[in-house]
């Protein structure tokens, strides 16, 4: 019988129109040593981090067996204030697990996971958190919706669905359609549907979404008579695997995070994924702008070397973006058509970074999950960790002054971390990898615990 998961809401404390597509600036596969390596400002071990979102200074981390929080007031030192690695621990079916996401707004913070309880009957991937509504990725294999729900009651207000549009994707296997993630501004969902594409749902009613454009996306019809050999290369690299979607402060620029890979096909020259920036100032008529390719990695294979991207935010006119052993990348996209990568981290042996995420004065955080030198990231959580760094240009932070602790507070610890679309941007073409850290490839990366990986297992359960 399958584990029933549940939504944990806590309260309390706390355009321009462009044409045409470009790349990246730089030279395809091969590594230039003079660009920009970002500064890394400190580091706090922090066992199981996935991911973090940031708000007024405090980064609050997914752990996978529960939460953390983590003071960012002195960057060079992130403090760990509290954490919970027992959500509902007198559930009847126990403490959740697989704790992969988090979301803040405002004064409450939601977590994979009772002041206000929503049980729900598939896998919580991920969620977001607008405006008192919560927003889950409802993948039950029949019409894997957006949910939902009202964060002071519980209460499930509506959904919205792909198969509302093509009822196609109902006889198309489930691993090839999710809906991965979603983000949510000024009242837009954007919705990462795998190879079904990414989808913008207007929730200014969370109770009636309605449809306001699609940005890309596969025909469903193509799947339906497919191998299952084919399924599964399909379900593990381009074209398709959207995994996470989020728009600039104004909404006229939609970026596209594809987690891909070479699933061993006879197909050449079957790159990581990469960031693909859309023009959607006409949501009717997205215009594919430019593509960010994944840093190089001599083994694009599931099984090898990890650097597809993963997750990123925007703020003004700086991406901040996470490729797993690819490390962390900064980039100017003040010409989104021409995106400008401005820092650059990598290490790696000893990091796989998960998400990078904006905090505020220059500074932007980012999590590792863990060493994937060793057995697996997933499995060595202790080498798992907070990083923070800063953005090119910017002044130095200036260390705080001491302050005291308040007592409420539990002694800090750093024990061991829509219409019309187009189909496909048309060209790809590398920047070179800047490498920082320790030099050379580690051992391959584990795959528990990742994304449609996650998925398979759970659904199983």
């Amino acid at each position: 019988m399958r584990r029933r998961e549940a939504l944990r809401v806590l309260g309390g404390s706390g355009a321009l129109a462009l044409a045409g597509v470009t790349t990246a600036r730089g030279r395809r596969g091969r590594e230039r040593r003079d660009d920009p390596a970002l500064a890394t400002l400190g580091r706090l071990t922090l066992p199981g981090a996935k991911e973090v979102v940031v708000a007024d200074g405090t980064a609050y981390v997914a752990v996978t067996d529960g939460f953390a929080v983590v003071d960012l007031s002195d960057p060079m030192s992130p403090v760990l204030t509290y954490e919970n690695r027992s959500v509902l621990a007198d559930h009847e079916d126990g403490s959740l697990r697989d704790i992969y996401d988090v979301a803040v707004d405002g004064d409450r913070l939601a977590v994979t996971g009772p002041v206000t309880v929503h049980e729900t009957d598939f896998f919580n991937h991920n969620c977001a958190l607008a405006d008192d509504t919560v927003y889950l990725c409802g993948n039950d294999g029949e019409r894997n919706a957006l949910v939902t729900v009202d964060a002071a009651t519980g209460e499930r207000l509506g959904d919205w669905s792909v198969v509302s549009q093509d009822r196609t994707w109902q006889d198309v296997p489930f691993a090839v359609w999710p809906l991965h993630d979603v983000s949510v501004q000024d009242g837009t969902a954007y919705l990462a549907q795998w190879d079904a594409g990414t989808w913008m749902v207007d929730v200014r009613d969370p109770a009636t979404p309605e449809l306001v454009g699609r940005v890309r996306g596969q025909d469903a019809a193509q799947y339906v008579d497919r191998s299952s050999e084919a399924i599964q290369r399909a379900q593990l690299q381009p074209p398709g695997n959207d995994h996470f979607a989020a728009a600039n402060d104004d909404g006229s620029l939609v970026c596209i995070s594809v987690e891909a890979w070479d699933a061993g096909t006879t197909e050449e020259d079957v790159r990581p994924g990469a960031l693909h920036l859309y023009d959607v100032s006409d949501p009717t008529a997205p215009k594919a702008v430019a593509t960010i390719p994944a840093p190089e990695t001599p083994d694009p294979g599931y099984d090898g070397i990890w650097t597809t991207s993963h997750n990123f935010e925007i703020s003004g006119d700086t991406l901040v973006s996470s490729w797993y052993q690819g490390g962390v990348r900064s980039y100017d996209i003040s010409d989104p058509s021409q995106p400008i990568l401005t820092g650059a981290y990598r290490d790696v042996g000893a990091t796989s970074f998960w998400t990078a995420q904006h905090a505020g004065d220059g500074i932007f955080v980012a999590s590792s999950r863990g060493d994937p030198g060793d057995s697996g990231a997933d499995t060595d959580s202790s080498a798992a960790a907070l990083f923070t760094f800063q953005l090119p240009d910017t002044a130095p932070p200036e260390t705080p002054e001491p302050t005291q602790t308040p007592t409420s507070t539990p002694t800090p610890t750093a024990t061991q971390t829509a219409t019309s679309t187009p189909t496909d941007v048309p060209t790809t073409a590398g920047e070179p990898t800047p490498t920082t850290g320790q030099p050379g490839f580690g051992v391959a990366a584990a795959l528990a615990g990742i994304g449609l990986a996650a998925w398979r297992r759970l659904r199983g359960d």
